[in-house]
């Protein structure tokens, strides 16, 4: 499995292509994810769960001990692991509602990290997933081990009007099996706390952009935990987000990767589709969270290529843009040691189910494709939020593109791109002249003139000049949008026949008739 992951890594390296209203002092924390580690988490000693049916019901006692013998703790959930032997197991799972970690719930931390893989699983396969699921859950045909059946009164009919004070028994439950520590009590005085929803804001600062004022880690999902009682929820577009259960113990955060608009970033080894940035443990009140260029490096990196993407899609509507969001289920790779990036779209298909890798590849090409990314952005030597936009933007106008065009249009962008780094030496784009070249062309003028026309509808000022220093000219573009053609009109007619300049001449000229001198004037200046 990871000799196929190093071939495909150095193919991506060949089809690399560009190198290049609310308050804002609420919710902003400067000193929250300064230091957030990305190794594997190292387990510490195995804790007694209080939620337990067995735990709770002895809590229930020391409580309420002439009510013990009458109210009988039913499990409301199961503890459970499962072990998918596949993405697709996986994708299963995750298509019932069910929330999974790759570590267990009932061991204290000991090294906290991103991801943890269990030992007795060997190197390469899926490890353990770990999860809570109703009492009435139906197991699909899929490896699963049941560990405690557990009591969480929120999920039980039979708690609403019993008389008992069931948030004082689960605290109760933390003080016999020895977690009062993880209490949100006040040490000194032992003061009971409500229970709270945790809630909070996420924000970032981009300091080329609104003032430098902190706005929004948009669409991105924050989970938390304690035991085996979690909650999730994704973050507005001004980054506020909001749980839905209540908690009174204190509680492990993360940020999840898997964006609502439905692009995940990155991956966990092999099967988590998002990948994960842990913050630590902190109050079931919530966190409040400000990243900057100063923070963690890949927090940051991770939260500008997310705002990057949730501000491309957004903006792809029929009011705005008005060009195809990619494909739904794109994911994104981040590289900080390469500079290039990349549009191979392996995970649509791409270059996999062509001759050019499938025979090499042979019965992995369907596995490679469940896992490897559609895009890469390489962020090595990009510091500032805007250099990282920037590319990310370009990226993803190539994914509207290859909506638009399909695979067999991408298999020969493709080859085209990885067969001139070749011959040429290591040329990005090569010099124009191998078949094939007129799909790089159309492809990388589309791209680099939607990325310069993001950026300008960004940061202001004049048209940025992506691009102009190929032999390619995605000045053409942009002096047509300068001259009233939109970018959506543009984006009409990048069919899959368009696969040359002159071809796109001719589209544009049919497309639209009253623009015939601006087309004729534009293509004369960078014409052949």
């Amino acid at each position: 499995m990871r000799g196929i992951l190093k071939v495909s890594l150095v193919t991506l390296t060949f089809v690399s292509c560009s190198k290049t209203g609310i308050s804002p002092d609420i919710g902003i924390n400067y000193e929250y994810g300064r230091n957030i580690p990305h190794e594997q988490i190292v387990l510490g000693e195995r804790l007694d769960n209080p939620y337990t049916t067995e735990n709770m019901t002895k809590a229930l006692a020391s409580l309420y001990p002439t009510k013990a013998d009458r109210v009988e703790v039913k499990a409301t959930d199961y503890y459970v692991r499962f072990l998918p032997k596949s993405d697709q197991q996986y994708r299963m799972l995750e298509d019932m509602g069910i929330v999974m970690l790759d570590h267990p719930m009932d061991y204290s931390i000991k090294v906290d990290g991103d991801w943890y893989h269990d030992p007795e699983i060997p190197e390469g396969e899926v490890t353990w997933q770990y999860a809570v699921v109703p009492c009435d859950f139906q197991f699909p045909d899929i490896r699963y081990e049941i560990l405690d059946a557990c009591f969480i009164s929120e999920n039980s009919q039979d708690t609403k009007a019993d008389g008992i004070d069931w948030e004082e028994v689960e605290r109760e439950a933390y003080r016999l099996t020895g977690n009062a520590d993880r209490l949100s009590d006040d040490p000194d005085t032992k003061a009971k706390k409500d229970k709270i929803k945790p809630s909070g804001r996420i924000t970032i600062v981009d300091e080329h952009s609104l003032g430098g004022k902190p706005f929004g880690v948009a669409g991105v999902k924050v989970s938390c935990n304690t035991f085996v009682k979690f909650a999730e929820a994704y973050t507005d577009r001004d980054g506020y987000y909001s749980m839905q259960k209540s908690f009174a113990a204190d509680l492990r955060y993360r940020l999840i990767f898997q964006n609502e608009k439905g692009f995940a970033l990155g991956f966990n080894l092999i099967l988590v589709p998002g990948s994960i940035s842990t913050l630590g443990k902190s109050g079931p009140e919530g966190i409040d969270m400000t990243v900057t260029k100063d923070s963690e490096a890949k927090l940051f990196e991770r939260c500008v290529v997310n705002n990057a993407a949730y501000d491309y899609y957004s903006r792809c509507s029929e009011e705005d843009l008005g060009i195809d969001e990619p494909s739904s289920g794109v994911r994104i790779w981040l590289f900080n040691g390469m500079e290039a990036s990349s549009a191979p779209m392996l995970h649509h298909g791409a270059i996999l189910r062509s001759g050019l890798f499938s025979s090499f590849l042979g019965k992995y090409a369907p596995l490679i494709e469940a896992f490897l990314p559609d895009l890469t952005i390489g962020t090595k030597g990009r510091d500032e939020y805007r250099e990282i936009y920037s590319v990310t933007t370009h990226e993803l106008a190539h994914a509207s593109h290859f909506r638009r065009v399909g695979t067999d249009f991408w298999d020969k962008y493709i080859y085209y791109i990885v067969d001139s780094y070749i011959k040429s030496g290591g040329m990005t784009y090569g010099d124009g002249t191998a078949d094939g070249a007129g799909y790089c062309e159309i492809g990388e003028m589309w791209a680099y003139y939607l990325q310069s026309k993001m950026f300008k509808d960004r940061y202001g000022g004049s048209f940025p000049s992506f691009g102009n220093s190929f032999w390619f000219y995605p000045q053409i573009f942009r002096y047509l949008d300068e001259r009233g053609l939109s970018a959506s009109e543009i984006f009409s007619v990048l069919k899959p026949e368009v696969i040359s300049k002159e071809i796109l001449k001719t589209s544009l000229m049919a497309a639209y008739p009253a623009k015939r001198n601006e087309i004729e004037q534009v293509f004369g200046r960078y014409g052949n």
